[in-house]
């Protein structure tokens, strides 16, 4: 299956951010904890040169903690400044006030020179599909969530999200690229939904994901779905999870797409663990 995914939305949505990136002073990017490389939209890393950066490892209890804990090191010695959150719990959300202000200190200690005080922090809130940006805007906010009004530059109908008299946030949509070089990007970014399911085959992606877990976390495979330690075959796994699952066609013949939609299904929901799928080099 080759993975690729990009409608003529993003190009729009790419553009408008362009077009703002003037306006801001920090970008807080939020990628995937379970795969923290491959959620990252390279396009972001141009866009962003010389602004101060953020990097939000969102639904970090879906993913393996020790691994969560090494990424934090990789950021940061990229120059990053980097929270782990959960945006659906609010887990982690109130240290990144703290942290918008030691990312932009340099900014505002250049604003109390020159005499200005009270002009916010602006950030624009990047990430690709799925990730989680709205919810975490909703939980960052909380009810004190108050609309600033249209700002000079900004494209029509978008709006800033006024948070507090120090910071506002400029919400974006989801966006990926034009093409992704390396097809296993491709094939993370479907397992955990960032991807349009009506383009993937869906029993080819729960194989491929078989066959990582397998080498990964065969534990969590096997505890899930009662299949035995030696079992390595992933077409037989693939029919164990249908049988457990009770997924039959008319007769007893095993409903493989139905099992895969259910399996990939717990993946993302986190009923098969927590789980990382890429890991630094």
């Amino acid at each position: 299956m080759n993975y690729q995914w990009y409608p003529g939305h993003m190009t729009k949505a790419k553009r408008m951010m362009e077009e703002n990136i003037k306006l801001i002073d920090l970008i807080i990017e939020l990628v995937d904890a379970r795969i923290p490389l491959s959620s990252r939209n390279p396009d972001i890393d141009q866009l962003g040169k010389n602004k101060a950066r953020m990097i939000l490892l969102n639904k970090a209890d879906l993913a393996d903690n020790k691994y969560n804990k090494v990424w934090m090191e990789y950021f940061k010695e990229k120059g990053f400044h980097v929270v782990e959150i959960n945006s659906k719990s609010g887990s982690g959300i109130k240290s990144i006030q703290g942290v918008v202000q030691e990312a932009c200190k340099e900014k505002i200690e250049r604003d109390r020179k020159r005499g200005i005080l009270n002009r916010p922090v602006r950030a624009m809130v990047v990430g690709i599909p799925n990730v989680g940006k709205s919810t975490f805007i909703n939980a960052f906010a909380g009810k004190a969530c108050t609309k600033t009004g249209n700002k000079p530059g900004v494209t029509k109908g978008k709006q800033w999200i006024r948070l507090n008299r120090s910071l506002e946030l400029l919400d974006t949509p989801g966006i990926l690229w034009p093409k992704f070089e390396d097809q296993a990007v491709g094939m993370r970014l479907a397992f955990i939904g960032s991807m349009n399911d009506e383009i993937l085959h869906t029993d080819e992606l729960a194989y491929d994901l078989i066959n990582f877990l397998k080498n990964k976390y065969a534990s969590l495979l096997q505890a899930r779905y009662e299949i035995e330690p030696e079992e390595t075959d992933e077409i037989a796994i693939m029919n164990q999870i249908a049988r457990k699952r009770n997924c039959y066609m008319k007769g007893q013949e095993l409903d493989i797409m139905k099992a895969s939609a259910l399996f990939i299904e717990e993946f993302r929901s986190g009923k098969l663990g927590r789980i990382t799928l890429e890991f630094p080099e």
